[in-house]
């Protein structure tokens, strides 16, 4: 009988305990389920961030590829080019992204391109459906073929309509007047077309204008280096960014 007791006692005591073990490890995989979940809540932010920072970095790149390739256009030619060519009748045919092609490594698709002819002719089809990677911004979400990076196109700004525009004429500074900008996503054109509406966005957008990053937008400047436009810039210091030779003097920017 004395062994039958403690063998019972025995068995049940393994009972017990291995029914406390059991539920101290739910307990244990609860609460370790709660600490990932957390950890995911805090990092998945962080992520979103990291990812941000890096399109943005690949969008600045992108557009100091653009201000190489049209300081080494210049170099060619002696000036910037016009901000589209036209036909004998005016009529525009081709933007100044598609001159700019060889200078971005792009001779291939430069060359298969009929310069006589319209952007969108159908002789063109090949070249309308190519999509240019330096033309787009990665946080932009539009079309591939479509880009942001839209000139200042003006007789007073630094792309001529129709002409060229050597850097001499830029009496302002180069330092202090804008190229090229990074426009808001319903501007987005593509990247064939003639047609830039860069100093209507410069002048118009608002802190709560649909910009592609977080506060603000990209410009290329004329000596070739890239700025952060704050949305908050004053309208004063960016009708100065616009002008080649107005004379102003900018002192917040």
């Amino acid at each position: 009988m004395r062994t039958n007791a403690r063998s019972m006692w025995h068995s049940e005591g393994i009972e017990s305990g291995s029914n406390h073990r059991s539920a101290f490890t739910l307990l244990e995989l609860i609460v370790t389920l709660a600490i990932v979940a957390a950890l995911i809540a805090l990092l998945l932010p962080a992520r979103r961030g990291s990812r941000e920072a890096a399109r943005r970095t690949q969008c600045r790149n992108n557009l100091k590829q653009i201000g190489l390739a049209l300081h080494n256009y210049h170099d060619v030619y002696q000036a910037f080019p016009p901000a589209y060519t036209v036909d004998e009748t005016g009529q525009p045919l081709h933007s100044w992204r598609t001159l700019l092609l060889p200078y971005l490594d792009q001779k291939k698709l430069y060359e298969s391109i009929d310069l006589s002819r319209p952007w969108d002719d159908p002789a063109n089809a090949e070249a309308f459906k190519t999509v240019v990677p330096t033309y787009a911004c990665p946080s932009a979400a539009i079309d591939p073929t479509q880009t942001t990076y839209l000139g200042m196109v003006g007789p007073d700004a630094c792309l001529k309509p129709t002409e060229p525009r050597p850097i001499a004429e830029i009496t302002d500074g180069t330092s202090h007047t804008i190229l090229v900008i990074e426009a808001s996503p319903q501007d987005a054109v593509h990247w064939m077309a003639p047609q830039d509406a860069g100093v209507r966005f410069l002048l118009s957008f608002k802190e709560e204008s649909p910009f592609d990053h977080v506060g603000g937008t990209h410009a290329l400047i004329a000596d070739g280096s890239v700025q952060f436009l704050s949305a908050t810039t004053p309208d004063e210091t960016r009708q100065a960014l616009v002008t080649v030779d107005g004379g102003e003097t900018i002192t917040d920017w």
